[in-house]
């Protein structure tokens, strides 16, 4: 599937060219698959799933254990694919990696027991609770976790019984290529981790393909609002996980020293571009000016560069069009009176480097304010209370993660249940964990990953009474 762009014949197929992120030049040339051939796959995944839904749970659990050592043996060649295809330091990689194989032991681990089926009294006899597979699973899976985002999702299927066609980020069908290897070298039967190399309207119209039963999707809510829709029309299952803009409020009891390093981590971490990244910063009034020189002087040090040699804190942006459209919000907001502390100017060179920004001064109206920031750009909202803060961080149409800074844990935690969002930090950032659920309110999408939870989420959860 992959070419040189010596090889190739254009009369014949469509391709897909991209780019190195650090350099600007091109990566690789793919062929895509037509709708006709993406349909046969489909069917010979749903093939697969007719013997994969037969073998045991324990033997699942056993290949994904397999999977999990996989993962660790190609460490360094899947953090160096993902430095190239999306710009992701070599280190910040490897880490990935690392949660790809904590996913797999958790599941492995946890998921016989999660699907154990389990017996209940009724009137007059016994019932019988089963946790069945359903079929193909059709999976839409973004750049910015190239490894992360697939396993998350697939694992938790084929532990369930089912089989999954990944529609991978274009700029990461080398990822898809890799794991899909390294899925059936651990013993993972052909076709029950199956690639599609289409585009989003192809995938879009194989939503409605007789054999796919569910589709997952993470990405922008835009998009995701497309997929519902679709799969609305037939009425598939659906699980979305989208955009973010997360609130981090900063209460005045909070010694600054000891978070400092968290929030700017949290906001610069993958270049920024993270769905659950500490986006919008609420600090109260009395410690406003405190935070703000601080944290404006820890983001000015950030460094960027090549991902693979330098071991820069950021990498480039994942593609052009995408460090442009982050600017082209940042002079918008400027525009309409924002004001910028550090960065908000396009690096020079080649490359699509972006540096770390904070803005102050943003109101409603403003992309600042309004509408996710897909980078390393943060914005500061000054608050004179608890309540103002829960007000504003409230305030916006996301509700993915977000997170609360005090010297007080208990008030900290009564904060954390009044932050309308899927999931909430007190006193840290964390991009997930393989035990706690997954997932967001309002345009943050719907369904749970993780923690037990995804493992249910596309699976017959089925009622059999049986009289005495």
């Amino acid at each position: 599937m992959v070419q040189t762009q010596s090889k190739i014949d254009s009369s014949q197929h469509e391709q897909i060219e991209t780019k190195n992120p650090t350099t600007g030049q091109t990566y690789k040339v793919y062929d895509k698959h037509t709708k006709e051939s993406a349909e046969g796959i489909i069917d010979k995944t749903h093939e697969a799933f007719l013997k994969w839904r037969e073998t045991s749970l324990e033997e699942r659990a056993n290949i994904i254990r397999q999977i999990a050592q996989c993962l660790a043996d190609n460490k360094d060649e899947l953090a160096r694919m993902m430095a190239n295809q999306m710009g992701k330091p070599i280190s910040q990689g490897k880490s990935e990696v690392d949660l790809c194989v904590n996913i797999c032991t958790y599941t492995a681990d946890n998921g016989p027991k999660e699907l154990k089926q389990e017996e209940r009294k009724i009137a007059n006899g016994k019932g019988i609770v089963s946790y069945e597979p359903i079929g193909v699973i059709l999976g839409m899976q973004p750049w910015n976790f190239p490894c992360y985002q697939v396993v998350r999702y697939s694992i938790a299927n084929i532990m369930a019984g089912n089989t999954t066609a990944l529609k991978h980020a274009e700029i990461c069908w080398s990822t898809a290529q890799k794991l899909k290897q390294i899925y059936e070298d651990a013993g993972l039967p052909t076709n029950v981790f199956s690639v599609l190399y289409v585009d989003d309207e192809t995938v879009d119209e194989l939503i409605s393909h007789e054999k796919v039963r569910g589709v997952t999707m993470t990405g922008s809510a835009k998009a995701g609002k497309i997929v519902a829709q679709e799969s609305g029309k037939y009425l598939k299952k659906t699980v979305l996980e989208l955009g973010g803009s997360d609130p981090y409020i900063v209460l005045e009891d909070v010694k600054l020293d000891e978070i400092m390093e968290t929030c700017v981590r949290g906001r610069i971490n993958n270049g920024g571009q993270t769905c659950i990244a500490a986006k919008r910063f609420i600090v109260l009034e009395d410690i406003y000016d405190e935070f703000k020189e601080e944290f404006v002087t820890a983001m000015k040090s950030i460094s960027y560069g090549n991902p693979v040699d330098d071991e820069p804190d950021m990498g480039p942006l994942a593609r052009e069009d995408l460090r442009n459209k982050l600017h082209d919000q940042v002079q918008e907001s400027v525009k309409k009176g924002a004001t910028v502390l550090c960065g908000g100017e396009i690096a020079d060179g080649a490359g699509y480097f972006y540096p770390a920004t904070v803005l102050e001064n943003v109101k409603p109206g403003m992309p600042a304010y309004d509408d996710e920031l897909f980078g390393p750009v943060a914005t500061l909202i000054k608050v004179s209370n608890e309540d103002e803060a829960i007000r504003v961080a409230n305030d916006h149409r996301y509700g993915l993660g977000g997170g609360v800074f005090s010297g007080n844990k208990d008030r900290a935690l009564k904060l954390a249940h009044k932050i309308d969002t899927g999931m909430v930090n007190v006193n840290s950032y964390n991009l997930s964990q393989p035990s706690m659920p997954f997932g967001g309110v309002k345009e943050s999408g719907y369904g749970r990953e993780h923690g037990g939870f995804g493992i249910k989420e596309f699976v017959n959860i089925k009622s059999i009474m049986m009289s005495d």
